[in-house]
């Protein structure tokens, strides 16, 4: 039942679907008429963004289940931005899908399987292998995704800083740790607003215009970090965020975002590529450090 369309989806001829050249576009369009959309629109084009690999795979009414709406407003969101319906919007994802993510659509499926109630019950073994196996995946789509010119944008605005913030709350909390950790290493003022004590608004008071807050939170966002995001950049901080999705809460304070979408098993997600993103910000920061220490001065 998951898969039945309705009237209103009936594909269109092979074309690029609503003139869009591909999901990247799209989204763009999404990202810039978000604050305007409805409030089921938006749970809608959060979906979208952050869940690509599902939308190629999942019919209408298993769309409007994960988004907590009635397939109707599945079809409204597709038609708002000039799809004929949900079909058209999927052949634009999957038009990508056979691009860039065909081994996502293999693994989804394999893992869909695993978790039907009555399976046969896992080996340990075969639970790790699986836990591994989505981690690979994710890291894989970073490798892919990950855009240099806004990597090298954050890795300059912390060059620039003269004092890096770091707030980092619940699932995100280890990367605040080791981002507390490794930046130590650069010479660079590290403040960790960890939480301790409950000291962290407080603590805020020392921040000047010109540092950077770097800021990471997932869905459902920790609003802690949100509220020490919105403060900071109302001190005059520039914001550096690692979250899931262009459209979070977070990404629309920031001055640079950068997306790290974890695989999960079993709901339970890991942390493999916001590590990898958050050590890859440490090393290019501390390689442009040492490039300019080592720059040789000009004599007459």
């Amino acid at each position: 039942m998951k898969n039945r369309t309705t009237p209103e989806e009936t594909p269109q001829p092979s074309q690029s679907p609503a003139g869009f050249a591909d999901t990247a576009a799209f989204l763009a369009v999404v990202q810039a008429q978000f604050d305007s959309l409805s409030r089921q629109l938006k749970a809608i084009a959060r979906h979208v963004e952050m869940h690509r690999d599902r939308l190629v795979l999942d019919g209408v009414q298993a769309t409007a289940e994960a988004c907590g709406v009635q397939p109707s407003a599945v079809v409204r969101f597709a038609k708002h931005f000039g799809f004929s319906g949900y079909s058209e919007l999927q052949a634009l994802f999957r038009a990508d899908a056979e691009r860039q993510l065909a081994p996502n659509r293999g693994y989804q499926e394999r893992i869909r399987g695993l978790i039907v109630p009555g399976a046969q019950t896992l080996a340990v073994g075969q639970l790790a292998r699986e836990v591994i196996e989505r981690s690979v995946d994710s890291l894989q789509a970073l490798q892919r995704q990950l855009p240099d010119d806004r990597f090298e944008a954050g890795v300059d605005l912390m060059v620039q800083a003269p004092a890096i913030w770091l707030a980092a709350s619940r699932r995100a909390f280890p990367v605040g740790a080791y981002l507390a950790y490794a930046l130590q290493h650069t010479g660079k003022a590290v403040h960790w607003l960890n939480g301790l004590g409950a000291m962290q608004q407080l603590e805020l008071r020392a921040l000047r215009p010109g540092d950077v807050m770097l800021a990471v939170s997932f869905a459902p966002y920790a609003q802690e970090t949100l509220e020490m995001a919105q403060a900071a950049v109302a001190r005059g901080a520039q914001l550096i965020a690692i979250t899931d999705s262009q459209l979070s809460p977070l990404a629309a304070q920031a001055k640079v975002v950068l997306i790290a979408q974890d695989g999960a098993t079993f709901g339970f997600r890991s942390l493999t590529s916001t590590l990898a993103l958050a050590q890859s910000l440490f090393l290019g920061l501390a390689y442009k450090l040492e490039l300019a220490y080592e720059a040789p001065v000009a004599t007459d």
